[in-house]
């Protein structure tokens, strides 16, 4: 697990998306059964009905609206969507400034509806965190997630601008280079592309999307960094918002040093959470009696690591920030993952084996759990990140956030503090210092969040609720540890899957009890 490099790839959103900068959400491994085929007992046999839109986008020449329609066809990549998935390619301006000039080819995959076309309601357009994961890739993987609404919706995932078949962006020391090296490397490699690839872009996108799947509104679910695109799209459409669901709400209040510090908190809050679990419930517990205690045996742990790392399989090693990241992907997966993570440790603590905390951190997720999927992008991650961010700051400044981050928490700060130099040297502007997401006007958008949540903290989703307005932001509050709460807690399930099929969301202050009630 050891890099050289600070950025680092997170393992289901979130994220999701590299570990320095807390946006990222899932790993979903999901197992494609029967009832995914083609041929799947209660795919409706009677002939569909294409959904034809009366609103195109504004501005744009009639070439890439009316002018066009999407091609779809059976997918030849990833290996697991090329049963029962349709894919296509949707032109969208490189600059919407320029709407007349250079174009570009995203990446889209669909399912299509099992239920009749009565019932249909449209397509359902999913994003699943990072920022850097491709939609293309993740649909078959989290599709278990989303089964109980293929009777009603397509489900259609994409890849975003610098992901995957989306103008990837490049920032190794090659130019066919996917990983990432250094802002230098994306400038050499990708510099025509990088101001174009921010939310706001993709959001756009969207729109375009929307117009061309034959929907007068969208349909959206976005978990982690999902929430940031949806929230967007919103504030630029609100007259086109349909059903949005934003589960794993980012704060859209806060800039990105605030978002490190934030997190970073949160996750020595659920690391305290579990040490206390541990000390009260699991025999021979290796973060000893609590909190506290647990803080110093991590410390001194941390302290032997960074002399000399642990073997971690496979010819990798594991240092103490490989610790501070592989403890939290533990932590993402909710009580699931404490039993596990206390095993890990105990096999790191006593027998210098690093193999079953570096392999768990990478096998992290299940059809239950909101994390990254492993064909994330770094390069896209940092590119994405600080084409949003305008926040360039000073060495005094530097300095200042590394200290206040490495304050904040006694196990994870001297990790995350390195996010700092994110987007140091970055070679464009970034758009805005925080997200704007007003949408007064727009339908009303549920916004899911968890109180346990380690990556994107619990007053994150309260805020966004408030930021999007008066009557549009409806939050629902999940009493749950770990990243994402849908659709593993029942009643955030029911009430997200009812808001979906009717539009009707739950009474605002709802809230769905779960493992911290």
């Amino acid at each position: 697990m050891s890099d050289a490099h600070p950025i680092r790839s997170r393992k289901p959103g979130l994220s999701v998306g590299v570990r320095i900068i807390a946006v990222a959400v899932l790993t979903v491994i999901g197992a494609v059964s029967a009832w995914l085929q083609h041929d799947a007992p209660g795919r409706s046999a009677e002939p569909r009905t294409e959904f034809i839109a009366s609103n195109p986008p504004s501005g744009l020449p009639t070439a890439l609206t009316t002018g066009q329609h999407l091609h779809w066809s059976d997918c030849t990549s990833p290996p697991t969507a090329r049963t029962g998935y349709d894919c296509a390619t949707m032109k969208a301006p490189l600059d919407y400034r320029k709407p007349d000039g250079r174009t570009i080819d995203v990446a889209l995959i669909r399912r299509k509806a099992t239920g009749p076309n009565a019932r249909r309601i449209g397509s359902l357009v999913l994003n699943f965190g990072g920022p850097g994961v491709s939609g293309v890739s993740g649909l078959p993987e989290f599709l278990n997630q989303y089964e109980p609404l293929l009777d009603r919706y397509d489900l259609v995932s994409f890849d975003p601008r610098g992901v995957g078949a989306t103008i990837p962006v490049r920032c190794g020391k090659t130019a066919d280079d996917t990983g990432y090296d250094s802002a230098e490397a994306c400038a050499e490699h990708s510099g025509t592309l990088l101001p174009y690839i921010g939310t706001s872009h993709t959001a756009r996108d969207l729109e375009l999307m929307r117009y061309l799947l034959g929907d007068e509104q969208l349909h959206y679910f976005g978990v982690s960094y999902g929430t940031a695109l949806g929230a967007v799209y919103a504030h630029l459409y609100p007259s086109h918002v349909g059903r949005l669901v934003l589960e794993a709400s980012v704060d859209p209040t806060e800039d990105l040093d605030e978002k490190q510090v934030s997190q970073v908190k949160a996750v020595q809050a659920a690391f305290d959470r579990f040490a206390a679990h541990c000390a009260a419930r699991i025999r021979h517990c290796p973060t000893g009696d609590g909190p506290e205690e647990a803080a110093r045996r991590m410390a001194r742990l941390a302290d032997r690591l960074e002399k000399k790392p642990a073997p971690a399989g496979a010819g990798g090693s594991l240092d103490a920030d490989d610790l501070a990241y592989a403890v939290s992907d533990y932590l993402d997966r909710g009580t699931d993952g404490w039993a596990p993570l206390a095993k890990a440790l105990t096999a790191l603590i006593d027998r210098n084996d690093g193999r079953p905390l570096s392999k768990g951190a990478d096998d992290v997720g299940s059809a239950d759990r909101a994390a990254t999927p492993r064909d994330s992008s770094r390069a896209a991650l940092v590119a994405i990140t600080c084409a949003d961010s305008s926040l360039r700051p000073s060495l005094e400044r530097f300095d200042r956030d590394e200290a206040r981050i490495k304050a904040a928490s006694p196990v994870f700060g001297a990790a995350w503090s390195t996010g700092v130099y994110l987007c140091y040297d970055w070679p464009f502007d970034g758009e805005r210092a925080t997200l704007q997401v007003n949408a007064d006007g727009a339908a009303p958008v549920l916004v899911v969040g968890g109180t346990g949540d380690p990556n994107t903290p619990y007053p994150g989703a309260r805020h966004m609720a408030r930021a999007l307005g008066d009557g549009v932001g409806v939050l629902l509050t999940a009493q749950e540890e770990g990243h994402g709460t849908y659709p593993q807690n029942r009643c955030v399930a029911e009430k997200v899957d009812h808001y979906l099929r009717t539009g009707r969301t739950p009474a605002p202050g709802t809230v769905c009890r779960g493992s911290v009630s």
